[in-house]
């Protein structure tokens, strides 16, 4: 090796940290440049987009905003699409059915989709959904009022439970009910 281009130990590692510096630095950077910036679109886990959307909707009729942010901005939708790709599996079937008979119902009845009918609709849908007074091949057999109570019993979880199974964002039930963040113990297998 030649004597010109030898360096030392020293001399190599301060040129890989001013390297790898420059290349974090890039990085961060492309974003400012249009075209490059990263997407913000969320990963949906079972959820298509047009159905998370419909989620959304319908966790914001359960719990409304008030003083309080509600089901939309306490990140209820997350929680349920996350927990359908993992402990509630076995209610997708459920969800898939519920929420593509909610479409059909709202599009023959109000010409429209669910989350874009005016709130008052969107109420008296879900009252007729929970006392089972929906006709439609999507409702047979009491099957409104059963994804009623689902759908009420996993926004009110999402709502309440713990911000690391995906909803709860910033804690906000615990606030709103003067409760402290509480300590969490043990996996935190959602990444969360």
């Amino acid at each position: 090796m030649d004597e010109r281009n030898r360096i030392s130990r020293r001399e190599f590692m301060a040129r890989a940290a001013l390297g790898a510096g420059t290349l974090t630095l890039a990085a961060g950077n492309f974003s400012l440049l249009e075209g490059c910036s990263p997407s913000t679109q969320p990963t949906r886990n079972f959820l298509s987009d047009e159905e998370y959307h419909l989620v959304e909707a319908i966790v914001e009729q359960i719990i409304p905003t008030d003083e309080w942010p509600g089901g939309r901005d306490a990140g209820v939708a997350n929680f349920i699409d996350i927990q359908l790709a993992g402990p509630y599996r076995r209610y997708q079937q459920d969800y898939k059915r519920g929420l593509a008979a909610i479409e059909e119902s709202c599009l023959r009845k109000h010409r429209d989709r669910f989350e874009k009918l005016p709130w008052d609709t969107q109420t008296g849908f879900l009252r007729d959904m929970e006392a089972d007074n929906l006709d439609g091949d999507g409702w047979k057999n009491g099957f409104s009022a059963r994804f009623f109570e689902l759908a009420r019993s996993h926004s009110l979880q999402g709502y309440y439970g713990s911000p690391r199974h995906g909803g709860n964002n910033n804690f906000v039930s615990y606030k709103m009910m003067g409760l402290d963040d509480l300590q969490t113990v043990g996996q935190n297998r959602y990444g969360v």
